[in-house]
């Protein structure tokens, strides 16, 4: 899993780094809310670890602009803002969890994984219906035992598609969340995607909003 930690302590950022990278996880650090707003077009990131007051933007804008631009990937603040109001800022700017500072870097842990559970970060197979598994590693779709490979692309929208379950999702959220700004495709080409997952699914579960977008519907 790839984090994007937003800190601009030295010493708490390399404190973090260090923590996150021992529990094997990928770390990107920042010490600056622009930089981290350059950085979230250019790479994709699974989670984000983000501290309020920081030079240039701060972590309730940058979570904030990243909403309004439909980009949907978690985020846990760190803060020692520790006001009600502040809790409520954080929430409403889009926030997934709000930790106090100072916290022990198990707490962190638990907050992390209490994510990936809720959102299923870590899950491997992805039930479609009772005949039908999506494996989210090798990116093949088993339905019926008849094995499908998906090109990258197909199986992160389906992946997308599946942790969205029974929500709209347009295509300018699709295009946020699995490309690069400048890598952003046309609409033909998502809808080609969606074309060539529905013939391996069937039809039926990845449903047309007409001028919205896409809706996965489980059986």
């Amino acid at each position: 899993m790839k984090i994007l930690l937003l800190e601009d302590d030295l010493i708490l950022n390399e404190i973090i780094e260090e923590f996150l990278q021992g529990l094997t996880y990928e770390v990107t650090c920042v010490f600056d809310g622009m930089k981290a707003c350059e950085l979230i077009y250019e790479e994709h990131f699974d989670l984000l670890i983000l501290d309020v007051n920081v030079p240039n933007m701060t972590g309730f804008e940058f979570l904030k602009s990243l909403r309004e631009n439909s980009i949907t990937t978690p985020a846990i603040f760190i803060t020692s803002l520790d006001s009600v109001d502040d809790v409520e800022e954080g929430f409403k700017a889009g926030a997934d969890d709000y930790l106090k500072k100072p916290f022990e870097l198990k707490e962190l842990e638990l907050r992390i994984n209490n994510i990936k559970r809720l959102l299923h970060l870590d899950d491997e197979d992805l039930v479609i219906d009772e005949n039908i598994r999506f494996n989210t590693k090798l990116n093949y779709v088993d339905n019926n035992s008849i094995k499908s490979k998906l090109p990258l692309k197909e199986a992160q929208i389906l992946k997308y598609l599946l942790k969205n379950t029974n929500r709209c999702i347009s295509q300018d959220e699709l295009s946020s969340n699995i490309w690069n700004y400048e890598d952003a495709p046309t609409s033909s080409t998502i809808r080609t995607y969606i074309k060539n997952i529905r013939k391996i699914l069937g039809e039926e579960y990845i449903e047309t909003i007409k001028g919205v977008g896409y809706r996965f519907n489980k059986k």
